[in-house]
């Protein structure tokens, strides 16, 4: 069962401008960080100040304009945003490789897979309302800079070409290039976190690979609503999902599940096969929604990338997915509403 987290509230204070960026960093599809979750969990807890420095956010503009807005939080029933994280990069193959490419237009054109979207920089986002588009910060920026596509960013959704008349479609492999095609939409803002900016992947950064993208118009597709993340003991049959666009399989989306196997307050860690391209596609499980008695999908994390961790000196290589928790549930819901009344369950 989806359980109710009470949400903080998350306000904009101020904005400032900030001189137009150079745009000069290049994309890269992975990050590394050597800190593994028992190193996150030592890490000492940020102060309320620091929480607020790091949920401050700048936004980009489709003219190239850059601004930087301050943020206040506001109680707080819960203690606040937990443990330091870091890590990502090359989505590793464990094993038999357990992924499923999706094709045929019945599946892919369906929800849930239709919610996940290609952006121009080569990531996988997901749809999250009617023009938002969530994904990993380390698309947009390296941390230091803003990448090379991010001023003329696009979100690429899939279509059908012509009229699929052939029956194979759905086993071939072949038939998946030709018969589906991307439209792409520009957009119109970007939203990145402060923690991500200052943190450039390392400690604290990885916590806050997140960012939102708000479309230049409506993509009118259904769209997966975000949540608050719950322990890894609750989730169902401790598993999580997702699909993205990985690199090593051009124009199929790419489907899989698996366990998850250990957590810190900001970071999920589990051995799902990925590969690079897949970084920013959102992570979502299913639970039953006590007050619509139903069930519901709801993204929970967005995957980051691929870490090694030193365990009592075995190299064991994890990806990680940041977690949605109650402070960043609040950032990301106001980016998307602009509205906190609307925010206040996760």
């Amino acid at each position: 069962t989806w359980p109710s987290y009470r949400v903080p509230v998350i306000l904009p204070q101020s904005t400032l401008n900030l001189d137009k960026p150079q745009f000069d960093a290049e994309a890269r599809l992975e990050v590394v960080s050597p800190c593994g979750p028992a190193c996150h969990k030592s890490s000492p807890l940020p102060t309320y100040e620091e929480v607020k420095n790091y949920l401050s956010y700048e936004t980009l503009y489709a003219n190239g304009s850059l601004t930087e807005t301050e943020v206040g939080i506001y109680i707080l029933s819960n203690s606040g945003d937990g443990a330091q994280g870091k890590s990502r990069t090359k989505r590793q193959i464990y094993g038999y490789d357990s992924r499923f490419s999706i094709f045929g237009k019945d599946f892919l054109l369906n929800y849930p897979f239709s919610t996940s979207v290609k952006l121009s920089t080569g990531c996988t986002g997901t749809l999250v309302a009617e023009k938002h588009v969530l994904t990993a910060a380390h698309c947009i920026h390296d941390g230091k800079s803003y990448v090379k596509g991010a001023q003329k960013l696009r979100v690429g959704f899939l279509k059908p070409k012509l009229k699929d008349g052939s029956k194979g479609a759905n086993i071939t492999n072949s038939a998946m290039p030709e018969k589906m095609k991307f439209q792409w939409i520009r957009v119109k803002r970007t939203h990145v976190p402060k923690g991500w900016i200052k943190g450039n992947a390392n400690d604290i950064g990885m916590d806050y690979d997140y960012a939102l993208l708000e479309l230049k118009k409506p993509h009118k597709r259904k769209f997966m609503k975000i949540g608050v993340s719950p322990p890894a003991r609750h989730l169902p049959g401790g598993r999580i999902h997702f699909s993205g666009y990985d690199n090593d399989r051009p124009g199929n989306l790419v489907y899989r599940f698996c366990d998850v196997k250990d957590e810190t307050y900001d970071l999920l860690y589990q051995q799902c096969d990925a590969q690079p391209g897949a970084s920013g596609s959102g992570v979502y499980v299913r639970m039953w929604k006590r007050q619509n008695h139903k069930w519901e999908r709801k993204i929970i994390g967005i995957f980051s990338g691929h870490q090694w961790v030193d365990m009592n000196g075995t190299p064991q290589d994890f990806n990680v997915a940041v977690r949605i928790t109650p402070l960043k549930y609040a950032q990301i819901c106001y980016w998307i509403k602009g509205n906190y009344l609307d925010c206040r369950e996760g």
